[in-house]
Parts: C-alpha cells; sequence; structure tokens
C-alpha cells in the first residue's frame, strides 16, 4: 500500500473517526486506525465497540489531492500516528507499508517508521441492512439530542437510562431522556417514507458524538435499523452504534396533566438568577436551593444557601404568575440544564405539590417539548 495526500485535508476527514476510537479498549487492536487504500480512495476506520466510524477520502475530490499508487491495509496506532501527521513539515505526506507491517510515512525532510497491525484482525463492522432507510436532517436531529440527551443517567447500574428512548411513529418523533431524577421529552416531526415503527434506545454518548460529527447540518442523514445496531450516514462518513437492550420505562405517566401553580419567566433571565442562587448551593453538600412563591403579591424568591460560606437571596421577575402559594426545593444544575435546551425563549414553569414533580414547557411549544425536575425533601 503506498498513498500521498494532503496533510490538513487528512486531519480534517479524520477527525469524526477519531472520536471512535478509545485508549481504554479491552481489545488491543481498537486503539489502531485502520487504514485501507482502494480504488475509490482511502477508507478510514475507528471503533470502541459501542461505536465504529468509517470514513471515505475519495482520490476523486481533488481537494484531497490523494494519489494512491498501490492498494492495501494497515491498523496504525492511532494517537502515535494522529501526533505524527499533525506535526509534519510539509502540506502533503506519503504513506508506504515496507515490510512485516512496518509502515514509512514521509513528508519533506522527516521521515517516521511506525510499527502497524495486520488490517486482517480488525474486527469486521456490524451488518445493517440498508434496504429500508429513514432520512432525517442533521439539524433536527443536533436539535433533538442537545435538548434531551443530558437527562440521560451516566450511572451503568440502570444501563437502559444512560440511552435516548426514540419511538417513531407515523410522521412523529419523539425522545425521551430520564436518569429518574429529571425527564427530557421532544416531539418532532419527520417525513418516515416507510411509515415503519420503531421503538429504540440509543446510547446517549454515540448521540453525543454523532451530533458532533456533523461538519454540515443541512444535509440529510440516512439512518438504517438493525436488531442490536443502527447505522447513520452523512457526507462519506458511516456511524455505527449498538442499541441498548431491555425495555425503556414508561415515562408517560411521570408527567403531571394538572397544576396548582404556575410561573412565566424568560429562560435567559431565570437561567441567571439561578447560576447566582446555585454560587453559594455548590458550597454546601445537599447541593438544594429553594423556591418560594408568593401568589397575592405576585413574588417569587430563589434562596441558596451554604453553611460554612454564606447565604443568597434574589427576587426573579415571572412576567405572569398564578395559581397557590408554594415552596419547593431542587438540585439548580438540573433546572439550570434544562434551561439551557430551551434557550432565548418563554418559558411556563408548572408545580402541583412541593414534593411533587414540576415541569418546564416552552410557552410557544408547550406540547412538543417538556422538561421535568423532581424536587428534594429538605426535612
Amino acid at each position: 500500500m503506498k498513498f500521498t495526500i494532503n496533510r490538513n485535508q487528512f486531519i480534517n476527514q479524520i477527525n469524526n473517526v477519531q472520536r471512535a476510537i478509545s485508549a481504554k479498549t479491552t481489545i488491543p487492536i481498537l486503539t489502531g486506525m485502520k487504514l485501507v487504500a482502494t480504488d475509490k480512495g482511502l477508507l478510514v476506520t475507528g471503533s470502541d465497540v459501542d461505536i465504529s466510524v468509517q470514513n471515505l477520502i475519495e482520490q476523486q475530490d481533488a481537494d484531497n489531492d490523494l494519489t494512491i499508487e498501490s492498494t492495501g491495509a494497515i491498523v496504525l496506532p492511532a494517537r502515535f500516528f494522529n501526533d505524527i501527521i499533525k506535526k509534519l513539515p510539509g502540506e502533503q505526506f506519503t504513506l508506504e507499508i515496507i515490510e512485516n507491517n512496518q509502515t514509512l510515512i514521509t513528508s519533506g525532510n522527516s521521515e517516521f517508521t511506525l510499527n502497524g497491525l495486520d488490517a486482517n484482525n480488525y474486527p469486521h463492522l456490524p451488518e445493517v441492512e440498508t434496504n429500508d432507510q429513514l432520512t432525517i436532517s442533521a439539524e433536527i436531529l443536533h436539535q433533538l439530542v442537545s435538548e434531551t440527551v443530558f437527562s440521560a443517567s451516566t450511572q451503568e447500574n440502570r444501563p437502559i437510562l444512560t440511552g435516548l428512548h426514540l419511538k417513531i411513529s407515523g410522521n412523529e418523533l419523539l425522545a425521551v431522556a430520564t436518569d429518574s431524577h429529571r425527564l427530557a421529552q421532544r416531539k418532532v416531526t419527520i417525513t418516515n417514507q416507510n411509515q415503519n415503527e420503531y421503538d429504540l434506545v440509543i446510547p446517549a454518548k454515540s448521540l453525543t458524538e454523532l451530533v458532533r460529527s456533523f461538519s454540515d447540518r443541512d444535509q440529510d442523514v440516512k439512518i438504517s435499523i438493525s436488531e442490536n445496531q443502527i447505522l447513520f450516514e452523512f457526507s462519506n462518513t458511516l456511524f455505527y452504534s449498538r442499541l441498548l437492550e431491555g425495555n425503556y420505562p414508561a415515562t408517560d405517566r411521570l408527567i403531571p396533566n394538572e397544576s396548582t401553580t404556575q410561573l412565566e419567566f424568560d429562560a435567559k433571565s431565570l437561567l441567571a438568577s439561578v447560576e447566582r442562587a446555585s454560587l453559594l448551593a455548590h458550597a454546601s453538600r445537599n447541593n438544594v436551593v429553594r423556591l418560594v412563591i408568593e401568589v397575592a403579591t405576585k413574588k417569587a424568591i430563589i434562596y441558596g444557601n451554604s453553611p460554612e460560606v454564606g447565604t443568597v437571596e434574589e427576587v426573579l421577575q415571572p412576567t405572569n404568575i398564578s395559581g397557590e402559594d408554594l415552596e419547593i426545593s431542587f438540585n439548580p444544575d438540573y433546572l439550570k440544564d434544562a434551561l439551557r435546551a430551551f434557550g432565548d425563549t418563554k418559558i411556563q414553569l408548572e408545580f402541583t405539590a412541593a414534593l411533587h414533580p414540576f415541569t418546564l414547557k416552552p410557552i410557544s411549544n408547550a406540547e412538543n417539548f417538556i422538561q421535568l425536575i423532581t424536587p428534594v425533601r429538605t426535612f
């Protein structure tokens, strides 16, 4: 195998592949990057078992300045290979397998010899049938993930909760994430040409890496689903992820249908207030803030407290307030994450009781976007 390629183009095009490679894998060859030179171009693959990413660098694309002199395959240690390519002096570099999986990398006056591994020992990519595909815009996928995935659990004691639950029925896509203390639910309309119904759970980590891989959010992403794998195709990239096994808990019943106290806020101004209140709450062991709602005086006051440091009290500025008086305590970090997901919009907070979960909804899109937070018992 021997090829020459533009160095910057190569670095840009392997970024997605690099995301899938972990230094902590129990399979040594997966710490490497697989390079396969074909007549079409250079196939670059990385995997950590959970995620596999393959990118095709096309020979016919003039920007790549790719010339393949001979075909072949090699697996190179990803960390060293990546560092070497970034430090090379020239605009181009040449890579050639010389003998016994040794690789010669040359650029300008610089020359590296890197020990590789036999590509035949690299695990095969998952097999996913691509005849029956869904197509979703990268922008919608990015929005869906950024507005929900932070509510997924990071604890492995309940693996199913570390994923994002996706249900597709007709032209509606419903995404739900919960760690049992908070919940994020988002509905979007898609074009489901095959009208198939899907119910699957994708690891949150996989989706976070997926949306980071989108260099162009105006493109479409083709999605293929098998029994235990999902494949996303975009640009010249194939992004595989395993699916989580098991039944996701029924979350519909967690969302209250009625409320006794309602507040309306500008999301950004409320976020700023909660950030200030949480400064001292973080210094406390329990990390809790308290919200006191006084409907008659149209006031809402947030308190943060740390016995070692001090206290903070701030009168909030709701644009509307109605219902019954209430005093409730909660983790401020959960509220901050929820408010960031809403961005710059008007939201409504709805409460039922001091120890019952409360919800946040954008006023303009309340049916399709709900965040739920469980309060903290402080007595």
